[in-house]
């Protein structure tokens, strides 16, 4: 058995280029023993867990949902507000939330203080996303890329082929 302080654990972060979006996590699973790109399931986990901080007027990342995987949050310290096909709902210290495969979702904090949230998700291998906002998608096989695409035939570009 490992045990992992959360209270030592080192945080990452990140911000867009125009700052509209930041956060930083610690990455609780790993820090467990997870091992980030292996497809081997005794080293990735069941489910991950990260510890997400978003500061003050910030949200973490896009409007998105994802292909396959189930995230559920768990409100530590702060407010804001979570949006979901229906609208937004404010959100605080004691809320949980689940989103399931192809639920669009994102996290603001329109507090004053830091919103600290617990994020545990099943991360599928061959999970992909959308970003409605912005019609892109991300897909990861094998490796991860962001792509805008307009609907197309299952056959095209494929009839055309030499065999």
């Amino acid at each position: 058995m490992k045990i992992a302080n959360t209270h030592h654990m080192k945080e990452f972060g990140w911000t867009s280029p125009s700052g509209k979006f930041a956060g930083a996590g610690k990455q609780v699973s790993e820090a467990l023993g997870r091992v980030h790109d292996s497809t081997d399931l005794e080293k990735r986990h069941p489910f991950d867990v990260e510890i997400l901080r978003v500061p003050p007027g910030k949200t973490p990342y896009p409007y998105h949902s994802h292909s396959a995987q189930w995230e559920f949050y768990h409100v530590l310290s702060g407010t804001g507000k979570v949006r979901h096909l229906k609208g937004k709902d404010a959100i605080g210290p004691g809320d949980a939330f689940l989103f399931k495969p192809g639920e669009p979702h994102q996290l603001i904090n329109d507090g004053t203080e830091d919103l600290i949230v617990t994020v545990v998700a099943d991360n599928p291998i061959g999970e992909s996303c959308h970003y409605p906002d912005s019609g892109k998608w991300l897909v990861r096989s094998p490796k991860s890329r962001l792509i805008r695409s307009e609907p197309l035939d299952y056959y095209d570009g494929e009839d055309a082929r030499p065999e």
